[in-house]
């Protein structure tokens, strides 16, 4: 089987991906050709050519194509959808029609009927609640409009020696799967539901995968950018909480916040260098390392907001106020973000948007009838940075 990659970065387009939400959101190229002849079936059987009659911008439906052909809509409906139970002498009388009436189906319709009654997995193993409620609002959302059904699995408690087995059980049950993070980066997962034939689709992957779509940021420049927010504040002794090392986007991270530190020439402090696991406690930990420092730092780069809250909670508790006294950033703008005091100048990653673009690239690939021809999708959305209350100059530059 052949692989089809198509990529999309911020508001353009390479290649004939499906329309998804959100920005940076891939297009279809084509163009609507104007209506030509339509072809009529008279009583006596014999057919007639005669101009439609139709108002300009009007599209022509698929009654008019059945019509057309002779047939019910239905049986056009089976005839675009690849449906193996129809004559062939059927199909080239519907094909014929829909090339004479350059006929277009209605994407959004199509798309509705394709998920009527499918099932899209969508596995989780993330230990961040909020990260997951606002995947599972934009996955909902997309089930919800296309009429789809999500099916949550809960792989938390399952050793990963027997992930492998779950998937095949999984594959079994759905016609695609979703994988957010940690499990967007397993290729022997990703493995067992490809070789069932079921469609993947990785989420907030820190690179482009060529076996499967992925839907993700561009987490180094994401990093770059809160990293020279930090800098334009005067901060130059700035602590970096990693994410989780079995996440290609948390070494991503890391790598943005050490190529800005390079250009500005300012050598990265080892000791101001702290494992994180995403993970509230993680951060608490982390913090409590980094500020019992002789020299602690002025300004904390968390790698996402549950390691950023925590940062904060550690420098309350020690009589420090933020920012005046330490300057603390985030990642992902979760809920968290605004829930904490002061609330957090972090990066803006649309997770709800893109649960929803991966329902929709599933569907795609799920009704794709070239069966020769797998399409890859790496579909990277536009981050954003969110700037409230948690920075501030260093008390002392």
């Amino acid at each position: 089987m052949r692989n089809a990659v198509y990529r999309s970065y911020g508001n353009g387009t390479t290649g004939p991906a499906a329309h998804l939400p959100g920005a940076g959101s891939a297009r279809i190229a084509g163009t609507t050709k104007p209506i030509g002849t339509v072809v009529k079936t008279s009583g006596s059987g014999r057919k007639s050519a005669e101009k439609s009659v139709r108002r300009k911008g009007d599209a022509v439906t698929i009654h008019e194509v059945a019509r057309a052909a002779g047939v019910s809509p239905m049986t056009v409906s089976r005839v675009m959808n690849g449906n193996s139970n129809v004559r062939e002498a059927t199909r080239e009388l519907v094909m014929r029609a829909v090339k004479e009436l350059n006929y277009t189906p209605n994407p959004a319709a199509r798309l509705l009927a394709a998920a009527q009654g499918t099932r899209i997995g969508l596995v989780y193993t993330n230990p961040s609640a909020a990260y997951l409620s606002e995947l599972l609002v934009g996955a909902l959302e997309g089930a919800a409009r296309t009429a789809s059904h999500l099916v949550l699995d809960t792989w938390a408690n399952i050793d990963p020696s027997n992930e492998r087995a779950a998937a095949r059980r999984l594959a079994s049950n759905v016609v695609g799967v979703i994988l957010p993070p940690p499990l967007c980066e397993s290729k022997a997962v990703s493995a067992e539901f490809i070789a069932a034939g079921v469609p993947v689709v990785a989420v907030a992957s820190g690179r482009f995968q060529p076996d499967l779509s992925c839907v993700r940021i561009d987490d180094f420049r994401a990093a770059q950018e809160m990293t020279q927010h930090l800098l334009e504040h005067g901060h130059r002794r700035i602590a970096f909480i990693k994410g989780h090392p079995n996440q290609t986007a948390s070494s991503r991270r890391y790598e943005g916040f050490q190529s800005v530190m390079q250009e500005a020439g300012i050598s990265v402090d080892a000791a101001l260098v702290q494992q994180g696991y995403f993970t509230y406690r993680s951060g608490l930990e982390a913090t409590e390392k980094l500020l019992a420092r002789a020299r602690p730092p002025t300004a904390i780069f968390a790698s996402n907001d549950d390691m950023a809250a925590a940062a904060i909670s550690v420098a309350h508790r020690r009589g420090l106020d933020v920012p005046r006294d330490l300057s603390v950033v985030g990642f992902d703008d979760t809920p968290t973000a605004t829930t904490v005091w002061p609330e957090l100048t972090t990066i803006r990653q649309p997770i709800a948007s893109m649960g929803e673009s991966s329902i929709e690239l599933l569907l795609r690939s799920i009704r794709r009838k070239d069966t020769d021809t797998r399409v890859v999708v790496d579909h990277v959305v536009a981050h954003q940075l969110i700037k409230r209350d948690s920075v501030a100059p260093p008390a002392s530059k």
